[in-house]
């Protein structure tokens, strides 16, 4: 693992003209949506693919979301998390017109394989057409821990699996460890979201650690804290801060003001990506309400994980910032 050189003593966030986020993979697909219009973003969503009517995009339990940004006439492309499947990712991808060989680099959020499940396959797939020096940006070491779910009725834990590092490595995929802030040509990760907020961590898979407790020391398994998770942000100029939080399980509230202190920038522009708010009680969810609209976003793009209660909380409170997610659509910010 190559860890990052930047420090938050060092670190520089960049700046973007404009940014544009698609969809490639999550749950839900609309091919009817009529056309969407707001003040401060661009909305595209898609419906039937051009010269391809007896095919469809596929959803799946997962996110995926291709990342585009220009500065001074210069493109950048990213992939952020790569959902459950190859498949699914592999197919989305060649629908929606994505080309690999232009992609500058990878991110993966954490850990959990509704995210990096399709990593493997899309490398496998498409490495010999990438960049030479493509890597992969990972919050931490521990984003290559085997994860456990819960059992059936109280029944023992059952394997969810790991990321497979060395399934990267042999096709020349390097893995860069960033647990603090670093920059990247566009995009910067926040390293280490910091745990300041009322918001508890949520999601519910174990891991066996380092053997520091002696629950460990007896090699039992313990809470995932998600050391690993990070966000990927974007400062639009003239806009101010974009926020994407993949799941969120550390805090939607946290990774923002993470991101805010790590960049030096208090104006939030968008809040986008998965919330982990699904099954959270009613005061839980209404306390992030109230502390997202003290954030005051102009723009926020509920996905994946973020749950129905906290969606249609967040739409009474805030209704013309709420921006409805589709697969395949594009948010195009800096217009």
């Amino acid at each position: 693992m190559i860890s990052s050189p930047g420090t938050p003593s060092s670190f520089t966030a960049p700046v973007v003209d404009r940014l544009a986020i698609r969809v490639v993979v999550d749950s839900h697909y609309e091919r009817f949506l009529p056309k969407a219009n707001h003040p401060v973003v661009a909305i595209e969503h898609t419906g039937e693919i051009p010269g391809r009517q007896m095919t469809t995009l596929a959803g799946e339990w997962g996110l995926s979301l291709h990342l585009e940004s220009e500065r001074g006439g210069a493109k950048t492309q990213y992939l952020l998390d790569f959902g459950y499947t190859p498949e699914v990712l592999n197919r989305n991808l060649e629908l929606l017109g994505v080309d690999p060989r232009k992609v500058n680099g990878l991110i993966l959020s954490h850990g959990h394989r509704d995210h990096y499940g399709g990593l493997v396959g899309f490398v496998n797939r498409h490495r010999p057409r990438m960049r030479d020096d493509v890597a992969l940006y990972v919050g931490g070491e521990t984003v290559f821990r085997e994860k456990w779910l819960p059992g059936r009725d109280g029944g023992a834990e059952v394997s969810w699996g790991a990321l497979e590092r060395t399934a990267l490595t042999a096709q020349n995929v390097c893995p860069v460890c960033c647990g603090e802030p670093h920059a990247l040509d566009g995009p910067f990760t926040t390293g280490r979201v910091e745990r300041s907020s009322f918001e508890t961590i949520t999601g519910g898979t174990k891991v066996r650690y380092e053997h520091f407790t002696d629950a460990e020391r007896r090699g039992e398994l313990v809470l995932d804290e998600h050391p690993d998770e990070h966000g990927t942000c974007y400062i639009v100029q003239g806009r101010g801060l974009v926020v994407i939080s993949s799941c969120g399980h550390t805090g939607i509230v946290n990774t923002v003001r993470t991101a805010m202190k790590v960049s030096n920038v208090s104006r939030l522009h968008a809040v986008i990506g998965g919330f982990h708010l699904g099954m959270a009680p009613p005061e839980y969810i209404q306390h992030t309400v109230d502390a997202l609209a003290s954030l005051n976003p102009d723009v926020i793009v509920p996905m994946h994980c973020t749950g129905a209660p906290f969606i249609e909380a967040v739409r009474r409170r805030m209704p013309e910032r709420v921006v409805a997610n589709n697969l395949g659509s594009r948010f195009t910010f800096g217009v």
